[in-house]
Order: C-alpha cells, then structure tokens, then sequence
C-alpha cells in the first residue's frame, strides 16, 4: 500500500548526469482547480501526493467562476465549502435580455429544489478558490518552479522530468495540468479544437457598494454574448464572447481598441451596466481562444492507462457557456480521490509475497482504481461538453430565425438547463 502522509521523500542524486531523482507514491501535475482538489481529497483520506506547478505561485488568473450546486457538494466533501460561503453572496437567479431590444427574455429563479436538494450558486473568486484549497494542504505537498517536459515508462512505475533536471519517480501520476496537458498528450489526446470564437472576461472593484441584485445577467444579440455577475456588494466579474471576422484581428492586440469594440457591440444594454465596462482597466481586455475537446474523442481515448490519468480541463476542455468547467474539475477530484485511495486501501496479503509481486499487486490495484474513476467520469464529461457547445452555439448565433428561436422560444429552456446540468452529486469522499 502507498505510504500515508509522511515526510518528503528521500532523494537521490545521480552522480553521473549530476540530476536530482525523486521517489515519490503520488505526483499531480497542476495546482489549478482538479491538481490542488484531488492532493486535498488524497490528503483527507491519509494518503500523500506531490502537486507539481510550473509558475512561482500560485495560478489565480481568471478573476472568478460561478460554482453551481454540484461544485458546492463537491467542496463540502473535501471540507472547504462552508469558509467559502462566508466569503461569497448566494445568487437568487438569472435574468436573460437581448442587445437588440433590450428586452428581458427570461428570469430563472436559482431558488428551487432538484432532484439532489436545494440549488446553490455563488460566483466566487479565483483566487480565494485556490488559497482555501492550498491552506488545507502540508506546505511541502506544492512543488513550485517544476515544469514536466517528458514522461518515461519504467516497469510499474513513470519517470516524470522537469525541466530543471529533476526526474520523478512515481506509482500513480496525475495530469491536472490544463488545455495544454503533457499527460493528456501521453495519454494520446489531440490538443483541444477552436471553436472559432473568442472570448474577455475582466472584473471590477467599484469600491463602493454597485447596487446590482445578487443575479446572474446575460445579454445576447449581434453575434456576441455578454454577462456579468456581481461576487460581493462592491465586486463585479464579467464576460464578452464573440465570433471575429479577419477584418477584426487587428484590433486584438490594442486593449483599448478592445474596449471601444466591446462597447460598441453590447447594444441596448442599460448605461447602468455598460458602466460595468466602461470602468474596466485596460489590462482586463485581453482575448483568448474559446477551444473544447470532440467529446466523441472521450469514445475511444484513455482517460486512465496503466497508472497515469487526467482530470479537469486536461480530460474535459469545455466551452464556458454553462459555467461548468471549474464545477466538472471538482467532482472529478473527489471521484479520482475516492477511487484511488480505496484501490490503495484494498490490500491483500504480503504473505509468502516476494517484492516483485507486491509491486505488480499495487499496480494492479491502482489501475482498477483509475479505470474505475474513468467509468464514473466518461459521459458524464461528454455530456457537460456537448451541452455547453450546444448552447454557446444557439445564444451566439445572429440571424432573424436563431434570434427568434433563442429569445422567443429556447431562452427559459436554456437558462433551466444550467440549472439541470447542475443537478449532480459527485458522492462523499469516505470510503467503506
């Protein structure tokens, strides 16, 4: 069984290539969301991971994220969800209107009962996320500046190698490290599509009390998707997204130039909230690429092989449009947390067992536990990415019919289904 949580492995220096070797039972690549999530999770049930994080601190680029009511249960099971709610306002509902128009369109109450119990939604900062995850974990479970550049096979183990020289040798290794995942592209998967859409999100300390209800708010029309919702009384995040034509591109390396574009697009929007944007600083207005991963990709590619797996944005790059990236990487990381460790906890006898079958019983082992994860995550991940197209695709669309089938008809429909995705129950973290 892998060692419970224990002081840093020892370390052995290969004299001859003057390189750092490292055993370690558990290594995460990623302290974002799902690498920091699933160390907590291991941690709570006893278990050490090493989380591996290319940048110097923490990464908290993002401003924040709306977390639905399956994020919350998710963060209850690793027993952060409750300081988090001290920190965040629970948001009563959404409210949808076209830039056309100006016209409201919908008004979903976040208020009601699903099948799992009451809803809840706060958008939460990203920082304050992450800060609250990594307080729960031993300092010395973060290894900063170490940024994976290759993953080796050797026997039941993989050699991960940093780029400073250090290698990694490990039981169980974990990719949490993004769109851009080195796991990922191990584990065979193709680097994340375009969508062909762009997207800004910025946010804003008006320092003094906005005024705005504790709602989520969407505009749609003229091709462009725009919203805002407030975290507190004096902080407010949003977000711009929009198909660019090539006549468009040269602005995108002119933030103000964005600004101008961005306000001239937001149409009969009230000057109320225009101002939301207006009051913006020039340094929230960078776009980036809005890409996804073919969910039929999910079909016939390993989430989990041997002993290495991908969770979050690695397994399940998504569109924004229904604000489940961030929720579907917390429920991945109790899932992965569960299974691994019971997996690990399973141990059968080392009676009459020399090392070489104790090893290959562990590997054994660890690979039922993330082929069990892999079972629980798969279309659960396929179904989050297609929705979330699906619906970016309608309430982006511009033309006379989509814009009366999204505001006339779908608008209600689409604002319930986020509520409906939402729905879900990742489980406990205990094991029996």
């Amino acid at each position: 069984m892998l060692n419970p949580i224990l002081p840093h492995s020892l370390r052995k220096k290969k004299s001859a290539e003057s390189i750092m070797e490292v055993d370690e039972d558990i290594v995460i690549v990623g302290a974002g969301i799902a690498g920091l999530t699933t160390s907590l999770g291991l941690h709570k049930l006893g278990i050490r991971s090493l989380v591996l994080e290319s940048s110097d601190e923490l990464r908290t680029a993002g401003y924040a994220l709306t977390l639905w009511t399956n994020a919350w249960k998710a963060l209850d099971a690793v027993g952060i969800g409750d300081s988090l709610r001290l920190q965040h306002e629970l948001l009563d509902g959404n409210v949808s209107a076209s830039t056309l128009s100006g016209l409201e369109t919908s008004n979903t109450s976040f208020k009601v009962k699903g099948n799992n119990g009451d809803h809840e939604v706060r958008r939460v900062k990203r920082n304050l996320l992450l800060e609250a995850i990594a307080k729960e974990l031993p300092n010395a479970n973060i290894r900063y500046f170490s940024k994976v550049v290759s993953i080796e096979e050797a026997g039941f183990y993989k050699l991960v190698h940093l780029a400073d020289g250090t290698t990694y040798k490990t039981k169980v290794l974990i990719g949490c490290d993004g769109v851009n995942s080195v796991v990922a592209r191990w584990l065979g998967f193709k680097k994340p599509a375009s969508t062909g859409r762009m997207s800004i999100r910025g946010s804003v300390d008006f320092n003094y009390s906005h005024g705005f209800e504790p709602k989520s708010r969407q505009f749609f029309g003229n091709g462009v998707r725009f919203g805002f919702v407030p975290c507190d009384d004096n902080f407010v995040y949003w977000f711009f997204t929009w198909t660019p034509s090539s006549q468009e591109k040269e602005r995108e390396d002119s933030p103000a130039k964005m600004k101008h574009f961005v306000l001239s697009k937001l149409g009969k929007v009230p000057d109320r909230i225009r101002a939301v944007i207006e009051n913006t600083e020039l340094d929230n207005f960078i776009p980036y690429p809005i890409r996804y991963r073919y969910p039929w990709e999910l079909l016939w590619r390993n989430i989990s092989k041997d002993n290495v797996c991908v969770t979050g944005d690695a397994l399940h790059p998504m569109t924004p449009d229904i604000g489940q990236g961030g929720c579907a990487a917390l429920e991945d990381s109790v899932v992965l947390a569960r299974c691994l460790a019971k997996a690990l906890f399973d141990e059968t006898s080392k009676e009459s067992k020399d090392k070489d079958e104790r090893e290959l019983d562990e590997y054994k082992r660890i690979e039922m536990g993330l082929n069990k994860y892999a079972k629980e995550r798969k279309w659960r991940s396929i179904e989050l990415i297609s929705t979330a197209y699906i619906v970016g695709f309608i309430q982006q669309s511009n033309g006379k019919i989509m814009t009366f089938l999204r505001d006339k008809i779908l608008a209600t429909f689409l604002s319930g289904l986020q509520l409906k995705k939402a729905d879900f129950d990742c489980g406990k973290l205990r094991i029996s």
